[in-house]
């Protein structure tokens, strides 16, 4: 797609920051929230997701399905509903939530999702620079070391920063057919990788609890759809108004779905005859090893292409939160900066944690909740038929619309930090029995051992903020007509 926009043309930097995109501005089809999932997600980071449901969660391939399906598909539904208040405000998720939680109340929620970035963007490099590791050795014998470990983490984070620091337009144009090439490569790995499944293991397989299954459908969405909800109207912001809002959903939800399924099922397949793929500290070695010898450079391309597409749409929603923050730098700025800190994770996890996925699912479990309960926030917020005024969204001083009360507006500050605190009441994180990070006091009941602290924080922020808001008026929001070009959530979702 060629933007015919100055601020977003392929192949050139993006001079918008996070001020919303006027309607004048606004181009494209729901079909690139298609495009935009399915890059995110066709990385092999999926495989893993589904070596957990076997491994740790004891359940079959019928069960693992089930669960793929129901987890991905639904959580990239909720990133896609979430998403038009993107297309209705022309301004990143973030920035759109000051008009929810003030503009001193928006940097905690603001905070976390900087902070999830950064996490998502350290673990996909890290996993990334064992790809390019493997494949130097396969091609040239080159053995790993502390030198080329780090050679090689710069050389993806150039490549990321490359794309993200365009911007929006080359993102759009690279996803569509980047996607195509990866996505193709994927599928070859795939069936080779399929080749190798014990049959006879899987179709053996007993089924597992019904609380695996729930606790499974929780896991999958958190470690998917959940840790994107806070970055779909990022992507939604320049598409025009007029574009029905469940066309974005509809987008999302298979964008993301297909590749997570294919994936997720695949890994699990793979687990059942062999669990080794769950535990290992090298992922990518781990699923090279079953293949032959000659689909090695095939197979670590593919893994560090669909990495990549996944890392430059994290690191591009980074700089635009941490630009949300009060950080005055450019857009491209605040992505060099971010991917320093990406640079230094990676640097960790290669070379001084013993362990890649044990932090990986802790990390996944804890910044769930907080970002689960400001899923609950602004979902009600939407319903309620929130409109957006662009000049109060990027006034931030006590004159701002949405200062409120000292800068915040209390029903939203207050329902997001009672759902914090509802949901880790339910959650325990954990690499391991002998190492506990966090346990809350409800962590050993039914719902806490099923995993569904997440899912108690949304809810919890959806019932306290309609209780505590529903005679608070939506601030410049009370008078509709002031704020030109807006609709209301009903006729967004036509």
């Amino acid at each position: 797609m060629a933007a015919s926009t100055k601020n977003d043309r392929v192949g050139t930097v993006e001079t918008r920051g996070i001020e919303p995109v006027p309607d004048s501005e606004r181009h494209g089809h729901a079909s690139q929230m298609f495009w935009t999932w399915f890059a995110a997600n066709i990385s092999l980071l999926g495989l893993p997701l589904g070596a957990t449901l076997v491994a740790f969660r004891g359940l079959n391939i019928w069960q693992a399905v089930l669960v793929a399906v129901a987890g991905s598909v639904g959580s990239f539904a909720l990133v896609g509903a979430l998403s038009i208040a993107g297309k209705k405000g022309g301004a990143p998720a973030l920035t759109l939530s000051r008009a929810v939680f003030g503009q001193r109340g928006n940097h905690g929620p603001t905070l976390v999702t900087w902070l999830s970035r950064v996490g998502w963007e350290t673990i996909t490099t890290t996993t990334a620079a064992y790809a390019l590791l493997a494949l130097l050795n396969t091609v040239f014998g080159v053995e790993r070391g502390t030198v080329l470990t780090l050679l090689c983490l710069l050389v993806f984070i150039a490549c990321t920063l490359l794309i993200s620091g365009l911007g929006h337009a080359t993102i759009m144009w690279i996803n569509k057919w980047a996607t195509v090439v990866f996505g193709i490569l994927n599928l070859v790995v795939m069936g080779f990788l399929v080749a190798t499944v014990d049959w006879s293991k899987v179709l053996d397989s007993p089924a597992g609890p019904a609380s695996g299954v729930i606790a499974g459908i929780g896991f999958i969405a958190a470690g998917t759809g959940i840790g994107w909800a806070n970055a779909g109207a990022d992507y939604a912001r320049y598409l025009p108004q007029a574009i029905p809002g469940i066309r974005l959903v509809r987008a999302s939800a298979f964008g993301a779905g297909i590749p997570l399924v294919l994936l997720i099922s695949l890994g699990s397949l793979l687990t059942a005859g062999d669990p080794t793929l769950a535990t290992s500290a090298d992922p990518v070695a781990a699923i090279n090893a079953m293949l032959p010898s000659w689909m090695a450079v095939p197979y670590l391309i593919a893994a560090f292409g669909g990495l990549l597409m996944s890392n430059h749409l994290s690191t591009y929603s980074a700089g635009l939160t941490m630009i949300t923050l009060g950080i005055r730098v450019p857009r491209a700025w605040a992505v060099v900066l971010d991917v320093i800190l990406m640079f230094a994770g990676g640097i960790y996890f290669m070379l001084i944690a013993d362990d890649f996925y044990g932090p990986f699912s802790t990390f996944l479990t804890l910044l769930a909740v907080p970002i689960s309960a400001w899923i609950g926030v602004i979902a009600v917020d939407m319903v309620r038929g929130r409109r957006y005024d662009p000049a109060g969204l990027m006034d931030t001083g006590r004159g701002s619309r949405y200062w409120y009360t000292g800068g915040f507006n209390l029903p939203a500050v207050l329902a997001w930090l009672a759902a914090i605190v509802a949901g880790l009441t339910f959650t325990k994180a954990a690499t391991g029995a002998d190492d506990v990070w966090f346990a809350g006091p409800l962590a050993d009941s039914w719902l806490g051992t099923n995993g569904l602290g997440w899912l108690i924080a949304i809810v919890t922020a959806g019932a306290v903020y309609l209780l505590l808001g529903r005679r608070t008026p939506l601030s410049a929001d009370s008078a509709p007509d002031s704020v030109p070009g807006t609709t209301t959530f009903e006729e967004a979702t036509r």
